[in-house]
């Protein structure tokens, strides 16, 4: 059963651990998707903040 992240901060400190990242663009948000070992994160944002995000993680990156 997936998780939804409410908080940059919190998407940050879980991608440290994650194995890959899968970004999901929509037409006025992205859901950016973190899946470890056990869970799968979801977090919904804009796309500005989606790339700002995505440049500082340093998990595997996979565009759908």
């Amino acid at each position: 059963m997936p998780r939804e992240i409410f908080e940059e901060n919190k998407f940050i400190e879980i991608s440290e651990y994650a194995i890959h990242c899968r970004v999901k663009r929509l037409k006025d948000k992205v859901k950016l998707k973190l899946r470890t070992k056990k869970t799968l994160y979801t977090y919904k944002t804009d796309p500005a903040t989606a790339e700002r995000l995505l440049r500082n993680i340093s998990c595997d990156i996979i565009e759908l």
